[in-house]
């Protein structure tokens, strides 16, 4: 069988690019199709691939500023030559799933979101205060035609397969399809627990952007009068330059080992915005120690409140600022939260794929779910 992986881009290694790491492990060869790749910008199991970028790849300055291409990619997303594969696997949360594959082929989407600026956070990333009142004016139809597209195109896929509970929501909501529950996978051999102090400090490990809401969480720091370190780096770092003072600092970028030891030492792991899944707390739960969430999207999946953390309710300083002492007030057992964790192993996301897969080949062509 012939394997098609598809990605939106690669240019670095979140949590998308974990799962595509761990799909090359289900799908050891399969080639591999992104609308950009930054050569050695992503782990060494997805380097190894023959990768095939989109023409896009050849625009200035591509791999850098890829987003302001973003009105060409429904076209550069259908340019690519799948005609010889039997099965493809997109992970999506911008164009990927939107691949145009030949009528005998399966095509599998590991749905990380239906794109948030098309549909339901264009202010976050374009509105006025973003960019620029006539800017954010000229892209609000541009965003209307991208979500409409996104929407036309949704039947391309035969199965979807979303990251969480949420996400199967929108998928419903905006592609009016069901899917299938399969959790991201965490490095849960990698982030464990160890016999180290606990310090009274709270931890943020974050792309510094909107919608992740660092800057409720320092904020909260300061009404709490606890320690905060903010780990992660991003456009929003010198609006948050004024928030990192006395015990709230911003770290920068940290090596995986660094964090684990945050993660390990920290009171808690603060979640502060909405998240489609959330990989940050799941590691800080693998490491034996409690979260601080907002109680929507991906947290409602991965915290038990009063066993692996505390969830607030309201996206305010206030209610996060609580959410710090009720952590402090409280007894927390490692073993009870290390044992939540590894719901969400590596493991079981290769079991979840291959078990989804094994079933879309089985069914009659054509068949969708």
């Amino acid at each position: 069988m012939r394997v098609a992986l598809i990605h939106d881009w690669l240019t670095g290694y979140r949590g998308g690019e974990k799962a595509l790491d761990a799909l090359c492990e289900v799908f050891p060869s399969a080639d591999l199709f992104t609308l950009f790749h930054a050569p050695g910008s992503t782990s060494p199991t997805i380097e190894q691939r023959r990768i095939t970028a989109s023409p896009l790849q050849r625009l200035p300055a591509a791999t850098r500023r890829y987003r302001e291409y973003l009105p060409l990619f429904p076209w550069a997303v259908e340019q690519f030559n799948l005609d010889a594969y039997d099965l493809v696997v997109s992970t999506s949360h911008c164009a990927a799933k939107s691949v145009v594959v030949p009528g005998r082929t399966r095509h599998i989407c590991y749905c990380l979101t239906p794109m948030r600026y098309a549909w339901d956070q264009f202010e976050a990333y374009f509105g006025a205060e973003r960019v620029g009142r006539v800017p954010s004016r000229l892209l609000r139809p541009v965003m209307a035609w991208l979500a409409r597209w996104d929407r036309d195109t949704a039947h391309r896929v035969h199965r979807y397969v979303a990251i969480s509970q949420y996400v199967a929501r929108r998928i419903r909501a905006y592609y009016n399809r069901e899917s299938t529950l399969v959790f991201p996978p965490v490095d849960t051999e990698f982030y464990t627990p160890a016999a180290v102090p606990v310090s009274p400090h709270f931890l943020i490990v974050s792309a510094l952007v909107p919608y992740k809401r660092v800057d409720l969480a320092m904020q909260a720091a300061h009404q709490a009068g606890v320690a905060l370190t903010v780990v992660g780096d991003g456009p929003e770092r010198p609006a948050l330059e004024s928030l990192a003072r006395g015990a709230v600092q911003l770290a920068g970028r940290q090596t995986d080992e660094a964090i684990r030891d945050l993660y390990r030492h920290s009171a808690a792991t603060i979640l502060p915005g909405e998240e489609d899944f959330g990989i940050v707390p799941v590691e800080a739960q693998a490491c034996g120690r409690p979260v601080v969430a907002l109680a929507r999207g991906g947290a409602l999946d991965t915290v038990v409140p009063g066993v692996t953390g505390v969830l607030v309710d309201a996206p305010d300083a206030g209610a996060l600022a609580d959410g710090y002492r009720r952590i402090l007030a409280q007894a927390w057992d490692p073993t009870a939260i290390r044992a939540h964790a590894e719901r969400f192993s590596r493991a079981a996301f290769l079991n979840g794929i291959r078990r989804t897969t094994d079933e879309v080949m089985a069914a009659p062509p054509g068949t969708t779910w």
